[in-house]
């Protein structure tokens, strides 16, 4: 499944390091740790490279080892990391994931992060000349003022040949001393929304479509997943609703950011609305399939008849491991 020469997408937003226990048992006893990166935004141009997309990443790191290996692993995937700024002062931002058998909590350590000092400046180095789309989320409106001030502002200029999306991504612990009432606002200014009906439900009081529409009338397109059931977009008064695929859960860990570049690519390439709610499908189904924000992308023979096949043969299909 691939979507090339669509046009350029930036992606910008924080991406941190991500230690996870590499040994069984409690957690304040484990001595070694698997390092891993990880980022809503970096894992959406990740997968949109895997997709045939050009896509670049800008954000902000720290002048430091944790910086070099985030830079490296984005990079590796064949995602253009030449605009990200390398802050002197701050450090890369960290998150341990404290897994057990009784959940799988995460301690971010991201205050005062590179990411966190961006502002105006960095606008300038999206090149928007040069894009289709601009990709954004939630999260990054929750790091600091400066950073709300930014998203605001890219937000409200005049767009001249490109679009921009936004997915929700709602992490309470970021909003804890924040008004998560702008993401509302951000939304609204936005061409393309994604959202969980869950998280919609949390955050805007419901996760309905219909409901959902009345309340961003701004966007063009707004799409509404319900996690194993399907997903919904509201485009041109029209609604179009896809039912997911039946898959084998390895781990459902950056499923949503694979639905948002599967969805993005096939939109960019100009498909029917059935093809691109299930391009985003099948692009989940990879992430879901692995333990990896960004895994193998799934063979073309599969994806390729798949996207395009009648609703009882997408009904029934089922990918597993």
């Amino acid at each position: 499944m691939r979507f090339e020469h669509v046009g350029g997408v930036v992606c910008l937003g924080e991406t941190m390091v991500m230690m996870v226990p590499a040994e069984p048992g409690p957690v304040h006893l484990v001595r070694t740790w698997h390092r891993a990166i990880g980022g809503a935004e970096s894992n959406v141009a990740c997968h949109l490279t895997r997709l045939g997309v050009d896509a670049a990443w800008v954000g902000a790191v720290g002048d430091d080892s944790f910086g070099l290996a985030v830079l490296d692993t984005i990079g590796g995937f064949g995602v253009d990391v030449s605009r990200v700024r390398v802050d002197p002062a701050r450090p890369t931002g960290l998150y341990v994931k404290e897994a057990s058998p009784h959940g799988s909590p995460v301690r971010y350590y991201r205050q005062g992060s590179a990411a966190s000092g961006m502002g105006l400046e960095m606008i300038d180095r999206l090149d928007l000349r040069e894009v289709k789309l601009v990709h954004v989320s939630g999260i990054t409106a929750a790091l600091s003022d400066s950073c709300l001030a930014m998203m605001r502002e890219l937000l409200r200029r005049p767009r001249h040949g490109f679009k921009i999306s936004f997915d929700l991504n709602w992490r309470p612990a970021l909003w804890a001393d924040r008004d998560p009432r702008v993401l509302r606002e951000l939304a609204d200014l936005s061409d393309i929304v994604l959202a969980g009906s869950d998280e919609a439900e949390l955050v805007w009081g419901t996760g309905d479509p219909a409901r959902l529409r009345m309340l961003l009338p701004g966007p063009a397109s707004l799409v509404v997943k319900h996690g194993a059931d399907g997903a919904t977009l509201l485009e041109g008064g029209s609604t179009h609703f896809e039912p997911a695929l039946k898959v084998e859960v390895v781990e459902p860990v950056g499923a949503g950011d694979a639905f948002a570049a599967g969805f993005l690519a096939a939109t960019l390439a100009g498909e029917t609305p059935s093809v691109r709610l299930r391009a985003g499908h099948l692009q989940a189904a990879a992430a879901l399939l692995t333990a990896e924000d960004v895994g193998d992308p799934l063979p073309d023979d599969v994806t390729d008849p798949l996207l395009r096949a009648d609703p009882r043969t997408w009904a029934s299909a089922r990918l597993e491991v």
